[in-house]
Order: structure tokens, then C-alpha cells, then sequence
């Protein structure tokens, strides 16, 4: 697969643009499944995985129905909004996603409402996995620093 390419100049987001993009939490679960990844991933794993999430069951365990209630909303609706504000680079003929550069300008924001997250799911075991010290580990780093 091919790496996309921004479509888009960065430009700077407004404070109401980044709430209205946080305020889903499935754009949020879709910005978490991208995180970290450089290469495009298909929009089809990216809801199941999302799915998997929402229903706090592995992904190869999301019943058809959610797996569909998720690809549907994320095609019409979730994915061209994070494209249209640059955090997202859509491939419509590969149905493909990647991280776009103004995801940088969320990243801060996101990390803040991941504290939100149940614990005890698997969308928590997932962060916590991530690549270094996963984004809990991060947001943990920044409270530890902030008290000294």
C-alpha cells in the first residue's frame, strides 16, 4: 500500500473545530486506531477494530450489525469531517486513512479525554500496548511532571 499524501495545507484548527471533532467518541476510537501508524490502513479494519472497542470485544468478535453500524457512520459521516479539517487523509477509491498534519494540532487534546476511557476495556488494554509507553503512559508522565 501506498503512503497517502496530504491533500490539504496545514492550517491552524479553531478551539470549536477541535471540540466539535472530540466530542464523538467515534471519531475519537477512529483518531486512537490511527495513532502511531504511518502507513494508510483500510477503513474496513479500522471500524472493525473500532467496533471492537465500543462493544469492549476483540475485533474478530464484533457481530456483523456493529461492524456495519460503525463502516457506515465512518464513511458518511466521521471520516470526511477529520478530512475536511486536515487530520485525516481519506483514499476514497482505496477506502483507505491515514493521519494527516493537522492531527498534531489534536493529539493534546486527545490525550486529555483518553482519561475518559473505561478502564477496564479493551480499548484501555490497547492504549496501554501502544508502541513506547502506549498514550496512558504519556498523559501519566505529564500529571507526574506537572505536580512536581
Amino acid at each position: 500500500m501506498e503512503a497517502l499524501t496530504s491533500s490539504q495545507e496545514a492550517h491552524e484548527l479553531s478551539a470549536n473545530t477541535i471540540l466539535e471533532l472530540l466530542a464523538n467518541r467515534r471519531r475519537r476510537y477512529l483518531l486512537y486506531a490511527l495513532r502511531g501508524r504511518e502507513d494508510p490502513i483500510e477503513l474496513s479494519t479500522l471500524a472493525e477494530t473500532v467496533a471492537g472497542w465500543e462493544h469492549d470485544v476483540p475485533p474478530d468478535e464484533v457481530a456483523k450489525n456493529e461492524y456495519k453500524s460503525v463502516y457506515v457512520s465512518s464513511v458518511q459521516c466521521h471520516v470526511p469531517k477529520l478530512d475536511d479539517a486536515g487530520v485525516v487523509d481519506h483514499d476514497e477509491d482505496n477506502h483507505t486513512v491515514v493521519l494527516a498534519d493537522n492531527f498534531k494540532q489534536l493529539e493534546p487534546y486527545l490525550q486529555v479525554v483518553v482519561k475518559d476511557e473505561p478502564e477496564n476495556s479493551t480499548l484501555h488494554a490497547a492504549l496501554q500496548t501502544e508502541s513506547g509507553d502506549g498514550l496512558l503512559g504519556q498523559i501519566r508522565e505529564n500529571v507526574a511532571r506537572l505536580k512536581q
